[in-house]
């Protein structure tokens, strides 16, 4: 009998409550979504990164179709969505821009123990949104201490 492949992270699929602020504020993290035309019922973005991974952007509305969790009160669940940028210096300027920009800053930038510079901003949504730099193996410590209070 033949094993089953590995499980592979592909899709992510952000739920919108204001899906316009949603949109701009994934454009102004770096994202190359294409243009979306307005609509009044279901809403949908989606853009296929560099790496494969594929992230949609639905409205409530289109959630609640495919998944049963929308129909109730309060929605479904919320993840911390991670994105990689090409320095050190990168996190700490795309946290500048979004936090300027009116968006929470959850994390400020910091040196995290796994060798990278790391910082969370908070979507329209309030989904926690990872800004980290390759990690830098020369910078890696242990044991971990807590990141700095924002």
């Amino acid at each position: 009998m033949a094993a089953e492949p590995k499980l592979v992270l592909n899709l992510l699929d952000v739920v919108a409550s204001d899906f316009d602020a949603t949109v701009a504020f994934y454009r102004r993290l770096g994202v190359e979504l294409g243009e979306v035309p307005p609509s009044e019922g279901i809403r949908h973005a989606e853009v296929k990164l560099a790496n494969g991974f594929v992230l949609h952007i639905d409205n409530e509305k289109l959630a609640s179709l495919y998944n049963p969790a929308w129909r109730a009160p309060g929605g479904s669940c919320r993840a911390v969505i991670g994105f990689e940028v090409p320095s050190r210096e990168a996190v700490d300027q795309r946290y500048a821009e979004l936090v300027a920009a009116g968006h929470r800053g959850k994390q400020p930038p910091y040196d995290a123990f796994w060798g990278a510079r790391y910082a969370i901003v908070a979507d329209p949504d309030g989904n926690d949104v990872g800004i980290m730099s390759p990690p830098d193996e020369s910078r890696r410590s242990w044991p971990p201490r807590p990141a700095p209070a924002p």
